[in-house]
């Protein structure tokens, strides 16, 4: 069952909301910046981000029904709707950012949810997935939005996109801090030291991911498959079985 609207706008009214935005804000503007030109849809509760894409040619909110919705933003013509998240009301290849937060986790089928999303991602677009880590100290904070449902490991994700059709481009993670009050004032500390010496200890991972393209057939046979053009959270590719630190957009080691 999914948190309410209710209790996921109370946490991101409070003092510790308020890190895990600007945090995750910070991720999000390394790999899209303002999102300039683009129809951009946030899935789950995405709000809290969505206005940083102000160079967008349009954003939509889509809330699941078991969730609620919310109006937003606070002035102005209203860009949320309520959704059933197996089936989204918007026509193939509409966006080309779609952003998943607080969407997989609780989500009955994330499977389905993620392949209405990329029915609903242009052939060229990017999507970026956050989810609570399997690993980090939030998913068991049952105080905050990250400690209901299921968190995923790096490696869960990456094969969940790969079945809906896509392919991993970049990641990175976020939200070392422990989620305990006294220790939150140290945040950005820890999201230094973290990236170094205890990579397993975020709360949050991001992965971006776009379609692969295949070339057409030429008269000769031949074929080469090449990738869809993707920035990214961090600059390394994903891979099935061995893992290389990679950096993040500053150039640090992540």
């Amino acid at each position: 069952m999914r948190r309410a609207i209710e209790d996921l706008r109370t946490f991101y009214g409070e003092p510790t909301g308020a890190l895990v935005r600007r945090l995750l804000a910070r991720r999000l503007d390394d790999a899209w910046g303002e999102a300039p030109g683009c129809d951009v849809l946030g899935i789950g509760y995405a709000t809290p981000w969505l206005d940083a894409f102000v160079g967008a040619r349009r954003v939509i909110a889509a809330m699941p029904s078991g969730q609620g919705v919310e109006l937003w933003p606070a002035a102005g013509r209203n860009r949320t709707l309520l959704v059933d998240d197996r089936r989204l009301p918007f026509a193939a290849g509409s966006f080309d950012r779609v952003l998943l937060v607080h969407a997989l986790e609780e989500a009955e089928d994330p499977t389905q949810l993620l392949t209405e999303a990329v029915r609903a991602l242009a052939p060229a677009g990017r999507i970026i997935l956050a989810a609570a880590a399997r690993g980090g100290l939030w998913a068991r904070a049952e105080a905050t939005p990250f400690g209901h449902g299921r968190p995923f490991t790096r490696s869960q994700l990456e094969r969940l996109v790969r079945e809906v059709g896509l392919e991993p481009t970049a990641w990175s993670q976020t939200l070392y801090v422990p989620p305990w009050p006294p220790l939150l004032g140290l945040a950005d500390g820890f999201e230094q030291v973290g990236r170094r010496i205890a990579p397993g200890a975020a709360g949050v991972i991001l992965l971006e991911a776009t379609r692969q393209a295949y070339a057409r057939i030429r008269p000769s046979g031949s074929a080469r498959r090449v990738r869809a053009e993707a920035g990214g959270l961090a600059p390394q590719p994903a891979h099935r079985a061995s893992r290389r630190s990679g950096v993040d957009a500053n150039g640090e080691p992540l």
